[in-house]
């Protein structure tokens, strides 16, 4: 990755931190920068790497760049609420995202994501592209139903709930670098367990979607315990058959990420359906479950793929992963209520990006490559 690059994706990155902290200074009635917060970290930042780890070449193709640029326009215009412009945008995005999707994959339809010679971490990554464009395709449709066509009301079906839309395929890419960082003989039942998790979380994932927008509350909690309970299983097998690495233990961490945010996001559903639901005292859950899943769990995956190549890296990976917890788990939901402490949370967070899009690629002591041995067992 070229130092622009990292310099590129360390900028809008930061400045996507800064944004969830701008009500401080701007009020939401007057200027809400939601928008701009999440979709330059997932769209900018996580669709763009998307690009760059899917068709593998040393610098940003001409695709990744086309790409980046739209996907900062959309961001733009969708915080600005310049609407006809958002309609075309995400259709340019998705063509961008399927030629590079068919040209790695082969196939318009994706018909290896059904196939058992397929591996899990390709299906994974395959899914991750198609999810993306498909995304991206639906909230043209949301934002021309929302704003000008109104052909049905649906309290949800709007351009904000696509926040999960774009926050998804970068979950898929986390979960096929794990899977690709798993032994590749393994035993029928571990087999059948990673073919099982792919299902269940994109199934699961996709139905809880739609139970959000129903506004059906038993079933969302069945899904998301579900998907919880998945969550748990591929740390399991990520621990019993995973590779030694360096990128281990960041995605350990970020498995624990994701489940924590699982945890609450149960908690938040449970709490919006209860008689005794109150907004503004559920704020703090609903932050600490926004933080945790985009800038725990995503930034997790996206920080292995961005130096995809470099490992192992010199850097104290346990110092880096305290820091991150620091960041994410504490100085971010406080820096939401607390100005002061939103201003710990970006420095942090504008160090941790740096230590991990810049460190040099040389081994640290005691740290074993990826092409060390196989945990036993």
């Amino acid at each position: 990755m070229s130092r622009q690059f990292k310099i590129t994706l360390w900028t809008i990155m930061t400045a996507a931190m800064t944004c969830g902290f701008l009500h401080h200074l701007v009020a939401p009635n007057v200027m809400n920068f939601e928008r701009l917060h999440i979709f330059l970290f997932n769209l900018c930042g996580g669709g763009t790497l998307l690009i760059y780890f899917t068709e593998g070449q040393p610098h940003l193709s001409i695709r990744g760049r086309i790409f980046l640029l739209l996907a900062l326009a959309f961001a733009l215009c969708a915080f600005l609420k310049w609407y006809t412009a958002t309609l075309v945008i995400p259709l340019l995005l998705s063509i961008v995202i399927e030629s590079v999707r068919v040209r790695n994959f082969g196939r318009c339809f994706p018909v290896s994501l059904f196939s058992a010679g397929e591996s899990t971490s390709r299906k994974f990554h395959q899914a991750s592209l198609l999810c993306l464009s498909l995304g991206l395709m639906i909230s043209s449709l949301a934002i021309y139903n929302s704003e000008f066509a109104h052909w049905f009301i649906l309290k949800k079906f709007k351009l904000d709930t696509f926040f999960l839309g774009f926050s998804f395929p970068i979950s898929l890419i986390s979960m096929a670098v794990i899977f690709s960082l798993m032994r590749k003989q393994a035993k029928p039942p571990i087999v059948f367990l990673k073919e099982l998790s792919f299902w269940i979380i994109n199934l699961g994932v996709i139905i809880f979607f739609l139970f959000i927008l129903a506004n059906w509350f038993i079933p969302q909690v069945v899904i998301a315990t579900i998907l919880f309970l998945t969550v748990a299983l591929v740390l399991f097998l990520y621990w019993q058959q995973g590779l030694q690495s360096q990128q281990k233990a960041f995605l350990t961490s970020g498995i624990l990420f994701l489940l924590v945010t699982s945890v609450t996001g149960i908690l938040y559903i449970l709490l919006a359906f209860s008689a005794t639901y109150d907004p503004e005292k559920s704020l703090p859950l609903l932050r600490m479950h926004a933080f945790t899943a985009l800038y725990g769990w995503n930034l997790s995956g996206l920080a292995v793929i961005s130096r995809r190549g470099d490992f192992p890296i010199q850097l104290h990976s346990q110092q880096v992963i305290l820091l991150h917890w620091l960041t994410v788990f504490i100085l971010c939901p406080l820096g939401y209520f607390y100005p002061f402490a939103a201003i710990f949370a970006v420095l942090c967070y504008g160090r941790l990006l740096y230590l991990l899009l810049f460190s040099q690629g040389l081994v640290d002591p005691g740290v074993i490559s990826a092409k060390a041995r196989v945990l036993p067992g």
